[in-house]
């Protein structure tokens, strides 16, 4: 699958959970690890852990095995590694406190609407 059409089922996924503030990081040019990050927020830990574990079932459907996945035991922060595609879901007091998104610079920064 390439990564435009990954990036489209992860946003698909996140969206039937009801993530919110989806942003999409286009960091190709900044990472040698992965094409994009997807940063969402969910409002408690049984819902970002809802919304995780459906991009994980997504891509499951898809043949995809995540490469790794990270903090479904706390729900606060959860990471989904599927290669091209890295997706970080977040309550938002810890979303606002590590602020991914001006640590990886606005340089990457394009709105999720704009993969559908």
């Amino acid at each position: 699958m390439q990564s435009e059409q990954l990036l489209k089922m992860v946003i698909n996924a996140l969206e039937d959970r009801k993530a919110q503030e989806i942003k999409v990081l286009n960091v190709q040019k900044i990472s040698n690890i992965t094409d994009y990050m997807v940063i969402a927020s969910g409002q408690s830990n049984r819902q970002v852990e809802a919304i995780a574990s459906n991009v994980v079932e997504e891509s499951k459907k898809h043949g995809l095995r995540p490469l790794g996945q990270e903090g479904f035991e706390t729900g606060e922060w959860v990471l989904v590694d599927l290669g091209d595609v890295i997706v970080h879901v977040m309550q938002p007091d810890i979303r606002d406190f590590y602020q991914l998104e001006k640590l990886w610079g606005e340089m990457g920064k394009m709105p999720a609407a704009n993969t559908h």
